[in-house]
């Protein structure tokens, strides 16, 4: 598959012209139609007009900071993001993926590695990585996901989840009861061979706050201490949440 089957309607949101140009000029060159604005109120307008596939947004924004249009966005939107945050800010890094965002690159970047994330999160945003032949919902008591059409619920009820959110989720859910490191969680979810791997913690926080009764006494994704997390079905997560308090 080309890269340019993943191509898609890209917004990029940098208030210096020569990252927004380097940056379109790179994801252009894989087919994306990009867009760029200077601001987050901009960003947020032409995000409601145009319903971009993808927005990649600079945390060091003029009036409106990154965050907050993060935040805005996924009020309304799962529309993917890709920030773009300081060399070295891991503050930053994970206030971003608390608030909403898909992925990050560190400034400075190669233009190329952000092409190359910005396919990747396209691609699992399409469930390209779903079979040909439709498999069944996955289910677990209350909680089903469907990676054919891309879909959860709880108790009836959709879940607004990101894209990554989704694939992890679904992930484990393939595999009930198999401890992962997050290195592990890392490379099959990500496909990062190498990364910071409290992305992975943060997004299983963000997964227990909309799918645990009490997130701080997880049922169903579990901590396993000295090596990473385990998703336990329904009927056997009751007994191992008790040994959660706290996480």
């Amino acid at each position: 598959m080309s890269p340019k089957d993943h191509a898609g309607r890209v917004l990029v949101v940098d208030d210096d012209p020569t990252v927004a140009e380097v940056v379109a000029r790179y994801l252009a060159r894989d087919g994306h139609d990009v867009e760029c604005v200077a601001d987050g109120p901009a960003a947020l307008r032409r995000a409601r007009e145009n319903s971009p596939d993808l927005v990649v947004l600079d945390l060091m924004l003029p009036g409106m900071d990154g965050l907050e249009v993060c935040r805005r966005l996924r009020a309304t939107s799962a529309v993917p993001i890709v920030m773009l945050t300081a060399l070295g800010a891991e503050t930053d890094r994970l206030v971003g993926l608390e608030t909403g965002a898909d992925d990050y690159v560190t400034k400075p970047f190669s233009p190329r590695e952000l092409a190359l994330r910005v396919r990747s999160v396209l691609r699992r945003a399409r469930g390209a990585f779903t079979p040909s032949v439709p498999a069944a919902p996955l289910r677990d008591g209350d909680l089903m996901v469907d990676v054919g059409a891309h879909e959860a619920g709880l108790r009836g009820a959709p879940l607004a989840l990101t894209s990554r959110e989704f694939d992890l989720l679904a992930f484990l859910m393939r595999h009930p009861r198999r401890a992962f490191s997050r290195d592990e969680l890392l490379e099959r979810v990500w496909d990062w061979s190498f990364g910071d791997s409290s992305t992975v913690t943060v997004h299983v926080r963000r997964l227990r706050e909309k799918i645990e009764d009490d997130p701080t006494a997880p049922r169903r994704i579990v901590t396993v201490w000295g090596v990473g997390y385990r998703y336990e079905p329904a009927e056997a997560g009751a007994e191992a949440g008790a040994a959660e308090a706290g996480r």
